[in-house]
């Protein structure tokens, strides 16, 4: 028994348990001072730090009795804290997410803008809490344009197929003499084919990626779905600045013929004769057709071509950032299924709407009758000489050793 006492002593009197003793008191004194709440005119309590313990060992223990400043008081407090849990948490980076959730810009070597911040910032619009950018972009393409370009593409061809249904191919009342006239050049027709290839590569393209995860991923699966959305887009790309530089070509081109006339406001008043017995006579293009130049070619042009040339990031000295992003794409979706809806009723009357159309604009003529009855204005004016019935002598040549029925 009194060796066991002796040994006990000798245990009690021994350094590493005097320090350990130390520790645990230094410990109690800074959780009081911690928990004793200061007066209005005592400055704030110091970190009360207590020196580390040296084990049997002789590894160092941590430090888990420093005690955190107030973050009222101490301006470096979420530094302090985020050394004191890089102490007792090690791994633990909430407080570098939470920065990052906030916005905050950070160091990168990337010489890009905003590389700096892994999350965008924050926006208040009028009437709604503070949100994400990014995640009201997000909201207005997925519930806005998303659902409502789809339903309004849909409406479109649901329209024209009621209409083909109903009324069927526009005919000719007349029959044909076998005279042709030429209605477009060789020039005019390679801009417009140009234009138009490039136009429907971009329409499938942007469909797909838009729209195809609705009705195209559940058919052919994800593997097939991501695969071919990788090609469209990559084609999507290369073929925006082909459309670009065709829609160019193709505005130029037209444009002496597109002026608004007199006689277009009695052709909108009756529709071009669509729902009655005979149509409205027209200039070479009709007020439809002048409708679809300027309102789909210009204006939505303009806003489709320059929205897409600045995501495809090929405009110099411009800042590309994920603001200025967004609001492009929100752009290039709206002012594209516009384009497309209206496009849709020229593709419809340039093909199976209207009898001798298409071929008018893949050989270049068109029959006397049909010329007379679908633009009888245009149609006098070669008769009257004021437009030549063949512009070039390769076409008078032509026309004369083939003639051609519309």
């Amino acid at each position: 028994m009194q060796r066991f006492l002796t040994a006990g002593l000798r245990q009690l009197a021994s350094p590493a348990f005097l320090a350990g003793a130390l520790l645990a008191l230094s410990a109690g004194v800074a959780n009081a001072q911690a928990s004793k709440a200061p007066a209005q005119d005592d400055p704030a309590p110091p970190a009360v730090t207590a020196p580390a313990a040296t084990q049997s060992g002789g590894i160092k223990s941590a430090n888990i009795f420093e005690i955190a400043p107030d973050a009222s008081t101490d301006p470096k407090y979420s530094e302090q804290t985020n050394a004191q849990r890089g102490q007792v948490q090690p791994g633990n980076n909430a407080p570098m997410w939470r920065d990052v959730g906030k916005g905050v810009t950070g160091y990168t070597s990337l010489p890009y803008p905003e590389a700096g911040n892994m999350i965008q910032g924050f926006v208040q619009y009028p009437g709604s809490s503070l949100t994400n950018a990014g995640e009201a972009w997000r909201q207005v393409r997925n519930n806005w344009i998303i659902p409502y370009g789809g339903s309004l593409l849909l409406i479109a061809a649901v329209a024209l197929a009621l209409f083909y249904f109903g009324k069927g191919t526009i005919k000719l009342h007349g029959s044909e003499t076998g005279r042709v006239i030429e209605r477009f050049t060789y020039v005019e027709r390679a801009a417009h084919w140009v234009n138009a290839i490039t136009f429907v590569v971009l329409a499938v393209s942007g469909i797909v990626m838009a729209f195809g995860k609705f009705f195209l991923l559940p058919i052919i699966g994800s593997t097939l779905f991501g695969w071919l959305t990788y090609a469209l887009k990559n084609m999507h790309n290369f073929a925006g600045p082909l459309f670009a530089v065709s829609l160019v070509v193709v505005f130029f081109t037209f444009l002496k013929d597109n002026w608004p006339s007199k006689e277009d406001f009695a052709w909108i008043m009756k529709a071009g004769g669509l729902f009655g017995g005979a149509e409205v006579p027209s200039h070479r293009f009709n007020a439809g057709e002048k409708v679809v130049f300027w309102g789909g070619v210009f204006f939505l042009g303009l806003l489709v071509v320059g929205s897409g040339v600045f995501l495809d990031k090929i405009v110099p000295a411009v800042d590309y950032t994920r603001a200025n992003m967004q609001v492009a794409h929100m752009i290039h979706g709206v002012a594209t299924v516009l384009m497309m809806a209206m496009f849709l009723g020229h593709i419809y009357m340039g093909t199976i709407g209207m009898e001798g159309a298409y071929k008018a604009m893949k050989t270049g003529y068109v029959d006397e009758t049909w010329a007379k009855e679908h633009h009888e204005l245009w149609y006098d004016d070669i008769k009257a000489g004021k437009i030549p019935a063949h512009r070039t002598a390769a076409a008078a040549a032509a026309a004369s050793d083939a003639p051609r029925a519309a």
